[in-house]
């Protein structure tokens, strides 16, 4: 059974929230994964989802997900920002500013 919200449940969520879509299996997401850690270590209200993606994984095609890793930054539901197969700390930091997560 996936833990893995469905797209009403993110529409509802409040507050400020990362989905991380990924793969276990992707040396991208690997690479990627301690600059994303740095980064959310800064933004302390910040929640991060991470969701295994795939094909037929309803919650990433309903996002448009075609790359690992993306970020989909969201503010009460609603995204405020995307990063895809981001390659530096700048990047992340400056989607992660837009869910106007404090930090």
């Amino acid at each position: 059974m996936s833990s893995e919200p469905t797209r009403d449940e993110v529409n509802r969520m409040p507050g400020a929230v990362v989905l991380e879509f990924g793969a276990r299996s992707c040396g991208i997401c690997q690479g990627t994964k301690p600059l994303i850690e740095r980064v959310l270590g800064e933004h302390p209200g910040l929640r991060r989802i991470w969701i295994e993606d795939g094909p037929g994984q309803p919650l990433g095609r309903s996002f448009g997900i075609k790359l690992w890793p993306t970020l989909v930054v969201l503010h009460d539901g609603r995204e405020v920002a995307r990063v895809v197969r981001p390659r530096d700390l700048d990047a992340i930091r400056a989607a992660f500013s837009a869910a106007g997560s404090p930090g």
